[in-house]
């Protein structure tokens, strides 16, 4: 292939995943909180379900999801109580603290959680294999449907997906140090909570 062809590809895959969405606002979130060190446990996780979206699409189950009401229907509403509940969670979670580096905060928030809540966040979204269903046969003809080249497009749509999770934690990792010891703190629960709240409500009354 082409340099202009995978660079039209990474792109196009970087300008899907940079636009803020839930799990981008997750990544700022536990940037902020818990630094973008931590926070790469988060983009792993989210990297790992759309990676298997990814599958899923080139697989052909993408078109499926695509025509079946049902099975999109019940992807979306759990994805959408899935946000509801980490919005709650967050809200009921009082007033913001800064994760430290101690035994006893490591071990309330394991980065097994970081990377689960990560997981699920972005494996909760049907419309990122619908999306997959569309992008991949812009990218692949008869004379390319081979495992070399879709590995090549796989990895390089998992990597897009980890950078741009990173470049959130990133961000969020600044935003921390800005804000530390501010009246600000007091805020930032209710915000992130408000917002994954509104991300659960805006996914379950979206249209296909």
């Amino acid at each position: 292939m082409s340099i202009e062809f995978w660079s039209v590809y990474i792109m196009t895959v970087f300008l899907a995943s940079i636009i803020p969405g839930p799990s981008m606002i997750l990544a700022l979130s536990h940037g902020i909180k818990f630094g973008a060190k931590r926070a790469i446990y988060t983009a792993l996780g989210n990297s790992v379900a759309s990676f298997l979206q990814a599958v899923v699409s080139i697989a052909g189950l993408g078109a499926l999801l695509a025509a079946s009401e049902t099975a999109f229907m019940v992807v979306k509403y759990a994805g959408a109580a899935y946000l509801l509940w980490l919005g709650i969670v967050v809200l009921l979670s009082g007033e913001f603290s800064f994760e430290d580096e101690s035994a006893d905060a490591f071990k309330n928030t394991s980065n097994k959680k970081l990377f689960f809540q990560g997981f699920w966040v972005a494996a909760g979204n049907p419309k990122a294999i619908v999306f997959f269903s569309a992008l991949f046969p812009q990218f692949i003809s008869s004379g390319q449907a081979s495992v070399e080249h879709f590995a090549v497009l796989l990895i390089l749509l998992t990597a897009i997906a980890f950078g741009c999770m990173m470049i959130y934690a990133c961000g969020g990792e600044k935003v921390k140090e800005i804000i530390k010891g501010t009246a600000v703190c007091r805020y930032i629960n209710k915000v992130l909570g408000i917002t994954f709240v509104g991300l659960g409500v805006s996914l379950a009354c979206s249209r296909r």
